[in-house]
């Protein structure tokens, strides 16, 4: 039985329309270059072992790399290479089910029903269509996975609880740069707010029009992403876009919309896409460190932003998709000075 959507099915009429191709000339080669590397060693380790000026250094890299990329690599972040293999292998397992079991709304491994995505629905042209699939599953839904996949659950929630520790641990660190209190993040992203998405891009073999993702801002405080050594990520740096290089022992670290807006635009949220490799799979886990849809963002005066809600601001980008077929996101919120 076929594991892979049926992307070719589904959108015949987008890959055939000759007229989409003229936007395969935008995605040209680009340049390679390695993410800023931060040992996180310096801050995680016991108080006695690390000296004071170097933890300080650690901080003074993660708030910089957050300014100037948006983007940064960890290396020493407490999730064993063990369980970022194990997680793999389960992930591997879940995505290779039959395309039918895994599309059924029935709760397939007992992810609450729309977990399992791929494609995009609204598109209307291939620059807006992602050549992927995914699971996207809240935290609280991660221990209800079925009995048959117990290893998956427990998998998912060992990587889950420990990279929640890590997002806790560098959001505070960057609230404490902007002089800013650090608890407003243990107090709004709570594990019941925040989420994983488990992410397969098949090989595409058509057009290379056609993005793995397509380009967009994450719409959360930050997140945490894990990629095996196929890589695909690309972002955009001084105006052009970069290919990051695959490093499989370290994790992804991006700042979201919600912390551009929250810190008056001092960190930045970065566009960044996957692009389709026409021979080869990729697999990536990320996590997203979320707000209840009640919480509210401000920053101090004079701010370029309106105060807004978790809820609005997820509403919004809802209501631009459907009627522009991609996300418009901080701009609505900016305030004209």
């Amino acid at each position: 039985m076929a594991t892979d959507p049926p992307f070719h099915q589904a959108y015949k009429s987008l890959i055939e329309d000759t007229s989409n191709n003229i936007f395969g000339k935008k995605l040209v080669l680009v340049e390679e270059c390695e993410l800023p590397l931060i040992d996180l060693s310096r801050i995680l380790h016991n108080d006695n072992v690390v000296d004071e000026s170097e933890r300080e250094e650690c901080k003074e890299e993660i708030a910089r790399a957050s300014q100037q990329w948006g983007f940064f690599q960890v290396t020493n972040h407490g999730i064993s290479k063990d369980l970022l293999e194990k997680m793999r292998e389960e992930q591997v397992k879940v995505f290779k089910q039959p395309f039918d079991k895994k599309s059924k709304e029935d709760k397939f491994m007992n992810f609450p029903a729309g977990s399992y995505r791929w494609g995009t629905p609204t598109a209307t042209c291939l620059n807006q269509l992602s050549w992927s699939e995914a699971f996207h599953i809240p935290m609280a839904d991660i221990s209800a996975s079925a009995a048959a996949f117990t290893t998956l659950s427990s998998t998912l929630e060992q990587f889950a609880t420990t990279v929640a520790g890590l997002a806790r641990k560098l959001t505070a660190i960057l609230a404490e740069k902007l002089g800013r209190e650090s608890t407003f993040f243990q107090e709004n992203c709570l594990p019941s707010t925040c989420y994983l998405r488990m992410n397969r891009y098949p090989p595409c073999p058509v057009p290379s029009a056609i993005h793995g993702l397509m380009p967009h801002t994450d719409s959360d405080f930050l997140t945490i992403l894990h990629q095996d050594e196929v890589g695909g990520l690309q972002l955009v740096k001084d105006g052009k876009w970069i290919a990051v290089k695959p490093n499989p022992e370290a994790l992804i670290v991006n700042i979201g919309d919600l912390f551009q807006a929250w810190s008056n635009d001092v960190y930045k949220s970065v566009e960044h896409r996957v692009v389709t490799n026409p021979s080869t799979e990729r697999f990536s886990i990320a996590y997203f460190f979320c707000p209840s849809y009640d919480t509210v963002i401000q920053n101090s005066e004079p701010s370029n932003y309106r105060k807004f809600s978790f809820r609005e601001f997820r509403l919004q980008v809802q209501e631009d998709v459907q009627k522009y077929g991609h996300k418009v996101g901080l701009p609505r919120f900016l305030i004209s000075h």
